[in-house]
């Protein structure tokens, strides 16, 4: 009896219960964080995401065709662009295998390793005298692959924060606004070098735009993950706003089915306390222990309350069970770099994808922080429930669509 309800109490969840009356108007939403290197960690998952699709509707299935918003940070910002730039048969460039295969083969060109005495001390010197790598592999490859399709051409609708530095202010490129704000309908390979142009390892990108009357604007970006690392909540605002005005293609009373994909974080609980930083000034706040006290302070801060602010969103719309985050907030050693692209690091992170595929379910314990186990089945499983649903929305939305062209003809 007791062996049974450990078995039930795993297998129960409130994960993706979503009311008959909900199908065919769920919002859909994938959100991808930023992380360097670590992008490799949710390409594994929307590989495995992609294939269950497949299974159900066949082997052109994509990412895009599921999705009604993608939203991405910085190297999150890269994969949205790969999932929904077009080809030239109007189908996504990139399928969801091939992402890991680009990191694999062009991040160790994008950030070089360099192999000979007191290299360490020495990236750390460069960095306080400027970006560590130029960029240039980046920028090259980038444009290379995205060519010249710009903000209004993806497959679905996206969203990309970045950051203007001469604004000093969030710039949001966001396919909702192209029509009402045309100067941000950039090149997707612009934006892509813009958020992820994380300061002191990369470049800051400048471009200028040019809309129908002729008008420029300059951009002077830097990484998105200034803005959102985790962009979920950016994407949310979109579209609620769109929801607020009017638009057609949101159900009033839609709810929301959402997608979270972080890429990994270190453990640092324990690793500072008062008494060692007590009396820190600042070089100690800057590097210490082989790290950044001050960066490591700011983004853990920020990412939780991404998280707070996320809960209480989804209990406010009534879509808190159809919230799913899938993150690993135990990396350490080189894993939890965003820039050690040597073969050995790349393939590692590769495991880590596949073995966060089979963690449980976790959502974030609001008090410590910490992603704790949800009793709702591992990661994977989730996902195959997830490929059905939106699978089922696809399919009663086709249908939809498809009676609304037999009317209008008759």
């Amino acid at each position: 009896m007791a062996d049974f309800f450990f078995f039930f109490m795993k297998k129960s969840t409130n994960l993706f219960q979503i009311r008959p009356e909900a199908h065919g108007k769920l919002i859909s939403i994938l959100s991808i964080d930023g992380g360097g290197i670590r992008g490799i960690i949710p390409s594994v998952v929307l590989d495995f995401l992609e294939a269950q699709l497949q299974k159900l509707d066949g082997e052109d299935a994509r990412i895009a065709d599921y999705f009604d918003v993608v939203a991405g940070a910085s190297t999150g910002g890269l994969l949205t662009a790969m999932l929904t730039t077009p080809n030239e048969k109007n189908r996504p460039l990139f399928a969801a295998k091939d992402i890991k295969g680009f990191y694999l083969d062009h991040c160790p060109k994008i950030f070089p390793q360099k192999r000979y005495l007191f290299a360490n001390g020495i990236k750390f010197l460069r960095a306080l005298l400027g970006p560590i790598y130029d960029g240039k592999y980046l920028r090259q490859i980038i444009k290379e692959k995205l060519g010249n399709v710009q903000l209004h051409q993806t497959l679905t609708m996206i969203v990309v924060p970045t950051f203007d530095i001469k604004q000093l202010q969030p710039t949001i490129f966001s396919s909702y606004q192209v029509k009402k704000n045309p100067s941000i309908d950039a090149l997707l390979s612009d934006i892509s070098i813009g958020t992820s142009a994380a300061p002191t390892y990369l470049p800051a990108h400048y471009f200028e735009t040019i809309d129908s009357t002729g008008r420029s604007r300059e951009f002077n970006l830097i990484d998105g993950g200034v803005v959102a690392n985790n962009p979920t909540l950016v994407a949310i605002d979109e579209v609620m706003k769109e929801i607020y005005s009017g638009n057609s293609d949101f159900f009033p009373d839609g709810r929301f089915l959402i997608l979270s994909l972080g890429t990994g974080s270190t453990k640092m609980e324990g690793k500072y306390d008062a008494k060692k930083v007590a009396e820190w000034g600042l070089s100690g706040w800057l590097l210490n222990a082989g790290s950044c006290p001050l960066v490591d302070s700011f983004t853990r801060a920020s990412g939780n309350m991404v998280d707070t602010y996320i809960s209480t969103v989804l209990q406010a719309i009534h879509s808190e069970n159809n919230y799913l985050r899938i993150q690993d907030d135990t990396l350490s050693g080189q894993v939890s770099s965003v820039d050690i692209a040597t073969t050995e690091n790349l393939r590692n992170l590769v495991k880590v994808g596949e073995e966060l595929l089979k963690k449980p379910v976790s959502r974030v314990n609001q008090h410590t922080g910490i992603y704790e186990p949800s009793n709702q089945g591992t990661n994977d499983e989730a996902l195959i429930r997830l490929a059905e649903i939106l699978c089922k929305e696809k399919r009663l939305r086709d249908a939809r669509s498809l009676h609304g062209c037999i009317i209008s003809k008759s």
